[in-house]
């Protein structure tokens, strides 16, 4: 056997399930009855199972030289146990490093670059889509409140507790900024009262919420605009400012003027709710092993990780005040892997939906996509922070006894004491 066979041969034995691994040649390696099998059809692909480049594996996968059978709990599972060491692991840059990163992060964010990666994401298909999120299409961390709640009541729990952190209350204006398909703002404006209006990139998006605002009867009082955030109107600025699932577009150099656009559209004593992926290692701007790459190639071009200490000092320099920060982590893990379970049940239909040899690879893409980031959740490797912020204090005695023209009462028991 050559030395690379061996290599993969002894990987495979170790890991912490059964796997066989069929050759280019048609020999097998491996038990005859295993919980994942990988279908080699190229020598490079051994040479990146060899190295525990699961990332790099992943476009094998996409690109037909590999195929993998199994369980995608199983898959990732093996995935996870081939790696060399953690992803996360970075050695922070010198100053040439951070200015190429920086000079990139400017590059890659560009009002009409933005405009095309967002179209890329998500405008692949809304009945794709619709396959495997929840009734309401929420496309972000769902909020597991009880146990024993399914996904589509986790999302209605989400939504909610956003809407309790910010204390929304009857004809406030509202603004969401990056509003998908529409969960939270139509969330708040039927349950809530507010004035509210959303923002998209995406046609796709916009059309559908446009449409869900118009059979409600919301015309008067809810609108969703086909517009980039650094182009809103700051003339009227809004008493509350949601952003799910958005910032993580926006780019780490772009950071403290996205942040200080929200404060300029904020009204005085309002309330920002910053909800979005972060980085578990400080210096990574993805994750190591091709991870990052492959979700940068296949899934969210122009993505960013940022660390939560980096997401904080960035709010910080842009005008507002941290007043409550919750992990969500584990709740995102139990999301995805609902989103995947999904998914997998009806990959037949999403096959015929996305059609052809680009919809193959999108779905083999997303196949890996949605299960490799509910175990980077599981891992530590990526995290899901809420970040409720105001501008800074103006040096009142009196904001501890909560009077009624502060926003925030310093008290956490506001958000599920009697009433809202």
């Amino acid at each position: 056997m050559n030395p690379l066979l061996s290599v993969v041969e002894r990987k495979l034995q170790a890991l912490p399930l059964t796997v066989q691994l069929v050759l280019p040649d048609g020999a097998v390696l491996g038990p005859p009855d295993p919980r994942v099998r990988f279908v080699a059809h190229d020598k490079t692909a051994l040479a990146h199972l060899a190295e525990g480049a699961v990332g790099i594996l992943g476009q094998d996968y996409v690109e037909g030289r590999i195929d993998i059978e199994g369980n995608m709990r199983d898959v990732m599972t093996a995935a996870a146990a081939l790696l060399p060491g953690s992803p996360v692991d970075a050695a922070r840059g010198g100053w040439l490093t951070e200015l190429v990163r920086k000079v990139m992060s400017v590059w890659r964010h560009s009002v009409e670059r933005d405009a095309k990666q967002i179209e890329f994401h998500y405008d692949l298909s809304d009945d794709f889509y619709a396959l495997w999120l929840d009734p309401r299409r929420v496309y972000s961390c769902a909020y597991f409140r009880q146990p024993g709640m399914t996904l589509a009541q986790a999302q209605e729990a989400k939504l909610d507790h956003i809407c309790r952190k910010l204390r929304l209350r009857d004809g406030e204006r509202f603004l969401d900024v990056g509003a998908g398909w529409g969960g939270l703002l139509l969330w708040a404006a039927e349950n809530y009262g507010v004035d509210a209006t959303g923002i998209t990139l995406s046609r796709n998006q916009h059309a559908h919420v446009s449409r869900l605002i118009e059979e409600k009867g919301l015309a008067g009082r809810v609108r969703m605009a086909l517009l980039d955030y650094r182009k809103l109107d700051e003339s009227v600025p809004y008493d509350k400012i949601a952003s799910v699932g958005m910032f993580e577009h926006v780019g780490r150099a772009q950071l403290e003027g996205y942040f200080a656009k929200l404060r300029r559209l904020l009204k005085p004593g309002g309330l920002i709710m910053n909800h979005g992926i972060t980085a578990a290692g400080v210096y990574n701007a993805e994750l190591g092993n091709g991870m990052g790459e492959f979700i940068e190639k296949y899934i969210f071009p122009g993505g960013e990780l940022t660390h939560i200490s980096v997401v904080m000092e960035a709010m910080t320099n842009g005008g507002l005040e941290e007043v409550d920060v919750e992990n969500l982590r584990p709740h995102y893990a139990r999301t995805l892997w609902a989103w995947s379970d999904a998914l997998e049940a009806r990959l037949p239909e999403a096959a015929r939906i996305l059609g052809g040899e680009q919809g193959e690879r999108s779905l083999r893409a997303y196949r890996l996509y949605l299960a490799g980031c509910a175990m980077g959740f599981e891992h530590g490797w990526i995290a899901l922070h809420q970040i409720l912020a105001q501008p800074p204090a103006t040096g009142r005695p009196d904001e501890l006894d909560n009077p009624a023209d502060l926003a925030y009462p310093w008290r956490r028991d506001y958000m599920y004491g009697e009433g809202r």
